[in-house]
């Protein structure tokens, strides 16, 4: 489990629907967390995963919930069970499935090289449980390894589970994602990539994973749609696999969905065929004498017999040169990479030629193939081409990793560059290599760095920021892999701004994708925000609320006639600090919330209640609550008040100011207020929270 954090959705005792019990985190992703709990009635152990708030409120992203916790019909061991969906009492949607102790089959392929019969068991194992859900008519779609569960470790117990995207086949059915691409690439069936995916779609995400598993790695495919799809027509290599798994790899990936089994029924069925002990009965040849044939042959014998003893001593060296085999077609194959051993295998025509090549590999990637295994043969399509062989390899240098394999007058590239300028500049020169060289070159070079650390994101993003902090929703491991998609998230100060920040991320991220979900805001809330100090660790928040009804606003979106409430949420073991709660509305006025004439108390430890675990402090309050205090701050959204306006409120140690500020004031004098009260005390805040209210009509 991770470690917790004040921002997480739920927290370690935190009791949902007076049922299940969290025990913590299990993971974080761009829409939601997934927890582990205890049912406190049954004992049992459950996965919860969560939307976000944001998500909670998005209709789309609650169909997708429901849709993935329709799977509770579907009874089968090797299928993850789900059983319920439904909504905290702040708003947020979650879903409860079984918890699945276990490492994933990535895990393990990315651990360690899988035993072939291993894998034909958890092919058996998951092919079982499509059958159930296929018969349901619900196709997976992202079926890959890190979507297959190996409970205890164990291959006979390996368990599908992830239905997030999973589309229901019926007549007129659709998802969230509708019919475009839903999976991930690599795994996925090439009628998948065109937008169409159903039962043997699902067979071909096994066949590949299976593949993945063996080799160890995760498949590449090229960064382009062009070469991704380019390749998905062709078969999978399966050289190296061994029976009978290399012959249900081939059928279950065959491109065409004609040529692979016919349900996963059939791939049951084939499977135990396969797994199923053979016995057989091994013939030995008839003894007997060897009569009249054997004679005749002793005088033969011993004319060979003398004919090696010749040979042996050298009588014949010079006679009979050994011509070179004939290669057809001409072959050369190099490889090169930091994580894996170099290799050199091919054809020269001769021995110089071979030394000329390896000298050239060395060149290239900086040190001798681990494996070099050059065959000296006649066939060149023409006089250079050895020549023009170690010519390539050259230009390949600048790559991180790259393969190159020639047969005859074409060949492919495949490689890693550093970076974009990098890929750019190989790709020119390798153009420039294939018109002069007379052999036809597929090349496909992708931008790394392979690993990108989000810490020289964030550099950029802080740089770029106009409007209060940017953030990423950064990965786990805080690095992001080749293929990833980096999302920004935060708010800005004008339209041109957004492309600005992923102008500035291109010559960092290479391959990469940049998904940039920003706000603009008026320059009176960014005037406000670009003197607050960082949020830091989420140690306080602010909720939103309909006045008439004291319901949950999750959006903080308000119509005419709306009364909106809010309150300051920090844990009840936080004991210290001072609070200063503001409101800065889109006339440009900024309004003193807390501490303020009529409630001058703003200690922490006594405002507000402590209800769940957590202190809530009620800053802007309901028609009703100012009628029976007209000392609070209440109103409704009215024709006039159209905009975005902002609560900020900040915890310090000790008070933020020395003296009372008036009740309103402009944002200039605030600004320049917060600005100088701020200067060096930057380690006395202890947290600071803001959510936008936007008035529409």
């Amino acid at each position: 489990m991770k470690d917790p954090l004040p921002s997480d959705i739920f927290h370690r005792g935190q009791v949902l629907n007076n049922t299940y019990d969290i025990e913590g985190v299990l993971g974080r992703g761009g829409t939601g967390e997934v927890y582990l709990a205890r049912n406190q009635i049954s004992g049992r152990e459950v996965a919860i995963k969560a939307l976000s708030a944001q998500f909670s409120g998005n209709a789309d992203y609650v169909e997708l919930m429901k849709r993935e916790e329709e799977m509770r019909n579907i009874q089968h061991d090797a299928v993850v069970r789900y059983t319920e969906c439904s909504r905290s009492d702040q708003g947020h949607v979650f879903l409860v499935m079984d918890y699945i102790d276990g490492p994933s089959m990535n895990d393990e392929m990315l651990a360690r090289r899988m035993d072939a019969h291993d894998l034909m068991v958890i092919a058996h194992r998951v092919a079982s449980g499509l059958v159930a859900t296929h018969a349901r008519g619900v196709v997976h779609r992202d079926l890959s390894p890190d979507n297959i569960i190996l409970r205890g470790g164990a291959p006979e117990k390996a368990t599908i589970i992830d239905f997030g995207i999973a589309k229901d086949t019926a007549a007129g059915a659709r998802t969230i994602v509708g019919n475009q691409f839903a999976g991930k690439y690599e795994y996925a069936a090439p009628e998948q990539v065109e937008g169409h995916a159903e039962p043997r779609s699902d067979l071909y995400a096994l066949g590949a994973s299976l593949l993945a598993a063996w080799r160890g790695e995760v498949p590449f495919l090229g960064n382009t749609p062009g070469e991704i799809v380019r390749r998905k027509q062709q078969r999978l290599d399966t050289e190296g696999v061994p029976e009978p798994l290399k012959g249900l790899i081939d059928a279950l990936t065959a491109p065409e969905l004609a040529d692979r089994p016919a349900d996963a029924a059939a791939v049951v069925a084939r499977i135990e065929a396969a797994l199923k002990p053979r016995t057989g009965v091994t013939e030995t040849a008839p003894s007997g004498r060897r009569g009249r044939r054997g004679a005749w042959l002793a005088l033969p014998a011993l004319a060979v017999v003398a004919g090696v003893a010749a040979w042996m001593l050298g009588l014949f060296d010079g006679l009979f040169p050994e011509p070179l085999p004939v290669a057809a077609p001409y072959r050369l194959a190099a490889s090169h990479g930091p994580d894996a051993p170099g290799r050199l295998v091919g054809n020269a025509p001769d021995e110089a030629a071979a030394t000329a090549l390896a000298a050239a590999y060395a060149e290239a990637a900086g040190t001798a193939p681990a494996e070099a295994a050059l065959t000296l043969a006649t066939g060149l399509p023409r006089a250079d081409w050895a020549a023009q062989a170690a010519a390539l390899m050259a230009e390949l240098a600048p790559l991180d990793r790259w393969e190159m394999s020639l047969a005859g007058s074409s060949g492919e590239v495949t490689g890693l560059a550093p970076d974009s300028a990098a890929r750019d500049a190989v790709r020119a020169r390798i153009d420039a290599w294939s018109a002069t060289s007379g052999i036809t070159l597929s090349a496909a070079i992708a931008a790394g760095p392979e690993r990108l650390d989000a810490a020289q994101v964030q550099a950029v993003l802080d740089r770029r920021a106009t409007c209060g902090p940017l953030t990423q929703q950064t990965p786990s491991d805080a690095t992001y892999p080749m293929g990833a998609t980096i999302v920004v998230t935060g708010d800005i100060a004008a339209q041109a701004d957004k492309p600005a920040i992923e102008a500035a991320l291109v010559p960092l991220i290479g391959d990469r994708q940049v998904q940039v979900e920003t706000r603009t805001l008026n320059r009176d809330l960014c005037a406000i925000r670009a003197v607050l100090p960082h949020p830091g660790g989420g140690t306080l928040s602010i909720w939103l609320g309909q006045g008439e009804t004291g319901e949950a606003n999750l959006t903080g979106i308000y119509r005419v006639g709306e009364n909106p409430v809010a309150e300051v949420l920090a844990p009840a073991s936080l004991t210290q600090g001072w609070l200063w709660v503001m409101v800065v509305d889109n006339t440009g006025k900024v309004f003193h919330v807390l501490p303020q004439i009529n409630h001058t108390e703003h200690a922490l430890t006594e405002v507000g209640r402590v209800e769940g675990g957590l202190r809530r402090v009620r800053v802007l309050h309901s028609v009703e609550e100012f009628r029976a205090d007209p000392g609070r701050l209440a109103f409704r959204i009215t024709d006039g008040d159209f905009g975005k306006s902002e609560i900020i409120a900040i915890l310090s140690k000790t008070p933020l100011f020395d003296m009372r500020r008036p009740r309103d004031e402009s944002v200039t004098s605030v600004a320049e207020a917060l600005a100088e009260t701020l200067e060096g005390r930057e380690d006395q805040v202890l947290g600071v929270a803001s959510r936008i209210i936007d008035a529409r009509q």
